[in-house]
């Protein structure tokens, strides 16, 4: 690029079919959102390091993207949460698929030496739980 800097990675925006139900679960996440946020058409958050997570309704985006398409179930983004340990792992998948989540793949020692697990998040984003193997 000529001139000027690149530009920066900032936000990550999820649309979602429920802003509550999508909320409560990232609470469990670690996640301050504050509840009056599950009302809300559109909520973001600043992560650790300045980047910045986003949801927004069905209806939010429609209003300037018509086109927009209910979440399916069907993935349409991955995020990954990074855990203290293998145990931290576990514990967080049981934790989300007791409190009835859809558990998508069960906690395994990966070959690239992370323990990995992965849930799906109320629109069926995939969320990744991850330690290093020690």
């Amino acid at each position: 690029m000529s001139g000027g800097m690149a530009p920066t990675f900032n936000l990550i925006g999820l649309v979602v079919a429920d802003m509550g139900a999508s909320l409560a679960f990232y609470r469990r996440l670690g996640l301050d959102i504050p509840a009056e946020a599950d009302s809300a058409p559109h909520v973001e958050v600043t992560l650790p390091g300045g980047l910045r997570l986003a949801w927004d309704t069905v209806d939010a985006i429609r209003s300037f993207d018509p086109g927009c398409a209910a979440p399916d179930g069907g993935a349409q983004a991955s995020l990954a949460f990074a855990c203290a340990d293998p145990a931290e792992v576990d514990k967080t998948y049981q934790d989300l698929v007791q409190a009835g989540y859809e558990g998508y793949m069960e906690p395994w020692d990966a070959f690239w030496g992370q323990r990995y697990a992965v849930v799906h998040d109320p629109d069926g984003n995939g969320v990744d739980l991850f330690a290093p193997l020690s």
